[in-house]
């Protein structure tokens, strides 16, 4: 009799075993199947990313395809694009834009704007730095030539901008665009900071010595939105 009960008892044991291991096994497939939804969002949201920034680079190279050789433009992999001549920029310690490049501005900035003001980029570029760069000679305006040519680039970079917001391409812009265009342009001077060689590598990390010549120049950098990418494929990584 003892044995019967015995029995009686294991058995609801087991099937208890057996509901509970179905149950884990629901559970664990359902999981996998959640973390491989999360994968392939973050995914593509890594593809878009990469793809905006194809599509944007393309758009600049076809832009400006004839005017690179003429107004000594570069157009680099991280959507910079350089005004590599010096002697057209700027005179030699000054930041006012000499007539030469307010002339080739005045041609460049219609068409960079038509490509980075499009619709489907609105939400795929964080900021356009107009960037100022300057060699190693000092000015000797303080004891500091860092920071006196930290300065001077800023200067440079802000007169740029000044120059671009009294052209018709832009007072002329929708209020939507004009306002989009505001939030994204910033000023920036970096003194010699960064410094290229003379295949216009930064210098600091290419190891080779300073091409001053080069090394004096503006850019119109695009930061896209990779932050927000970044960020929010942290907080798929959180969930998991």
């Amino acid at each position: 009799m003892s044995g019967t009960k015995k029995e009686s008892h294991w058995i609801p044991l087991a099937d208890l075993m057996t509901v509970l291991m179905v149950i884990f096994l629901f559970m664990s497939i359902s999981y996998m199947a959640l973390m491989e939804k999360r994968q392939k969002e973050q995914n593509q949201i890594f593809k878009d990313y990469e793809e905006s920034k194809v599509a944007l680079y393309n758009e600049l190279n076809e832009a400006f395809k004839k005017d690179f050789a003429k107004w000594n433009l570069k157009l680099d992999n991280d959507l910079s694009i350089k005004f590599t001549n010096p002697q057209v920029l700027f005179d030699e310690g000054k930041s006012d834009v000499t007539p030469t490049f307010q002339n080739i501005l005045r041609e460049f900035l219609p068409k960079y704007l038509r490509v980075v003001l499009q619709d489907k980029y609105k939400d795929k570029i964080a900021e356009i730095r107009i960037e100022g760069h300057t060699n190693t000679k000092p000015i000797n305006k303080t004891s500091d030539p860092y920071i006196d040519n930290m300065e001077l680039s800023q200067n440079r970079a802000r007169n740029v901008l000044g120059f671009l917001r009294q052209q018709d391409c832009f007072i002329n812009l929708e209020t939507n665009k004009k306002d989009r265009l505001q939030y994204w342009l910033t000023a920036n001077g970096l003194s010699y900071g960064r410094t290229v060689d003379k295949d216009f590598k930064i210098a600091f990390g290419s190891n080779q010595p300073i091409d001053n010549n080069k090394s004096r120049r503006v850019e119109f950098r695009i930061v896209t939105t990779s932050e927000a990418i970044i960020n929010e494929a942290l907080k798929n990584i959180e969930k998991k």
